[in-house]
């Protein structure tokens, strides 16, 4: 039976006498016949919908629930948003985009596995270091399956006050129970911390046990997606509470390419691509973001369609020397782009230096290299020398050797 799960939170909710999750879940069934093409049967519970509303209404208010709030700071305990698919691209290598289709695919069939005995909890846990697109990958999972995101506001969960970071945490999965959605955990290693740390407090080991419990107690139609910069912090009681576990690294040069052509877009410049890829090894996507959105605004500020080549590669150089602490000076833009073999006048024309400056700073480049492998040729001589220095040679065709050191006791003994 399709929608199996939809119609279960339904009954669920009559039977607990939680109007939220009755109208809600019911509205999410209303929609998933209509993308199905169940037109009639969508009107038809529409129709019982604006019937019912009266009645529903004496259980509690039919509007949208709240999201809860900390009771201390009256902040929300989350941001709800509701995503387009065509809004929330993620562009992945073949065996992560393989692994979150499969998620996808269970998330979508749940009705089915449910029905078969063998559903799976939806729960993903996302990891790799800053920037390489974790919160746009939870973004892309919820508007791919039609859910709003919930995404857990660390700044109000988490609390001052002795046992409220716990209620808080409760709060929230109580709430995204309620209703369909993808509950996300941004900076997850904030709450589920490992316990073995003795400079802990033990207030946040009974938040990691308690986040445990509510994980445990989610409901198989309920979507968990947390992501984390320090898995090596996580509690290791918390890996196998989820099913799929993500490992995003840092792009590489194909990934690079297809991640600057989706950002550059329409204002992606004619040649010299292939340069900006190269030189931006070691850069995330939201590196690669910032890189081509700061070259649009220049384009779209002096009025070009498509951004210079020469001022990408100039922006690309300028962030690689930034996060190596080195001054971004147009000699040591130049530098870093000879000493990775840059055509020279494409050079000159992305360090704002003269043909002339680019062709003596080549010079000294090369001097200087080849200064260096003199030096490095003159060490391997020296080594060499000292290696033959100590070693016994030799002569071909001379097979007498020094005499054992019984040889000579015996010889002084006259034997």
């Amino acid at each position: 039976m399709e929608h199996f799960s939809d119609v279960l939170k339904i009954i669920e909710g009559g039977l607990k006498f939680n109007a939220q999750t009755v109208v809600n879940y019911a509205r999410a069934l209303k929609a998933r016949l209509e993308s199905d093409g169940e037109h009639q049967q969508a009107r038809l519970l529409q129709s019982k919908l604006d019937f019912s509303a009266q009645a529903l209404a004496a259980f509690g208010s039919t509007t949208a629930p709240q999201v809860p709030v900390d009771q201390e700071s009256q902040l929300d305990l989350a941001n709800l948003e509701v995503l387009l698919p065509a809004s929330t691209r993620a562009i992945l290598e073949g065996p992560i985009r393989a692994d979150v289709d499969r998620f996808l695919s269970y998330g979508r069939a749940a009705d089915k596995l449910i029905e078969a005995g063998v559903g799976v909890a939806p729960r993903m846990l996302i990891y790799g270091p800053p920037g390489v697109g974790k919160t746009q990958l939870a973004r892309h999972v919820a508007a791919e399956l039609g859910l709003p995101l919930l995404t857990a506001r660390c700044d109000s969960l988490i609390s001052s006050f002795l046992g409220s970071t716990a209620k808080n945490i409760r709060r929230l999965f109580d709430h995204a129970a309620e209703r369909p959605c993808v509950l996300f955990l941004d900076e997850f290693d904030a709450l589920a911390k490992a316990r073995d740390d003795a400079q802990e407090l033990g207030e946040l080991k009974r938040v990691v046990v308690g986040l445990l419990q509510n994980i445990d107690a989610m409901p198989p139609s309920s979507v968990l997606i947390a992501a984390t910069n320090h898995q090596q912090l996580l509690d290791p009681a918390v890996w196998r509470r989820f099913a799929f576990r993500v490992h995003i690294d840092l792009p590489n040069r194909d990934l690079r390419a297809a991640l600057l052509n989706a950002y550059l877009g329409k204002f992606k410049p004619r040649d010299h691509s292939d340069w900006v890829v190269n030189l931006s090894e070691g850069f995330s996507g939201a590196t690669l973001r910032e890189v081509a959105e700061d070259c649009i605004r220049g384009a779209v500020i002096s009025g070009r369609d498509t951004v210079a080549p020469e001022e990408l590669i100039h922006r690309t150089v300028q962030t690689a020397l930034i996060a190596q602490n080195l001054s971004p000076t147009e000699g040591a833009i130049a530098r870093f782009l000879l000493e990775r073999g840059v055509p020279q006048r494409l050079v000159s024309s992305a360090s704002n230096m003269s043909m002339r400056q680019v062709l003596k700073l080549a010079a000294d480049i090369n001097k200087a290299d080849k200064k260096n492998q003199e030096r490095t040729s003159r060490k391997t001589r020296v080594a060499k020398k000292e290696i033959g220095r100590d070693r016994t040679v030799q002569k071909p065709g001379d097979s007498s050797r020094a005499p054992s050191k019984g040889a000579k006791a015996k010889a002084s003994r006259g034997e």
